[in-house]
């Protein structure tokens, strides 16, 4: 599986985060998600996979929690992994991330997730803004 971003630190811990993330491409632009906090990025929606929960299920409530956005026909693009500090949950982490592409159908509510809002962004510059690399390499394959 293909890494992005810092290799794994030697005789450090990880702890493994699955996760499920989106692509959702609707009238020419790509809903993602704003997070202020802890740090500010701009993000494609989705997060990890909680036990008992399949990475579509994951996807559905991690991008309806980040944007309020309800999506229809996931179809999963890719898998990577990363190694990364997550400060929300002061964790080292191995993420391994699935990203999907799905169609955004329903704007449900507001974003639920705290300190996130929903954006509408131009491919070119969704590819440019996302705070992660591996990230950013699916969109600059799809552009």
């Amino acid at each position: 599986m293909r890494r992005y971003g810092k290799p794994a630190l030697a005789g450090q811990k990880y702890t493994l985060r699955p996760g499920a993330y989106a692509i959702l491409p609707r009238d020419g632009k790509l809903l993602v998600t704003f997070q202020a906090q802890p740090e500010p990025e701009v993000q494609l929606p989705g997060g990890g996979i909680d036990p008992g929960e399949t990475a579509i299920q994951a996807l559905h409530r991690e991008v309806w929690e980040e944007t309020g956005w309800s999506i229809a026909a996931p179809r999963l693009l890719t898998s990577y992994r990363r190694f990364v500090w997550m400060p929300e949950y002061e964790i080292q982490a191995e993420k391994i991330c699935h990203v999907f592409l799905a169609r955004p159908v329903l704007r449900r509510s507001a974003p639920k997730e705290p300190h996130h809002s929903a954006l509408w962004m131009a491919p070119e510059l969704a590819a440019e803004a996302v705070g992660s690399e591996g990230d950013a390499a699916v969109l600059q394959s799809l552009l």
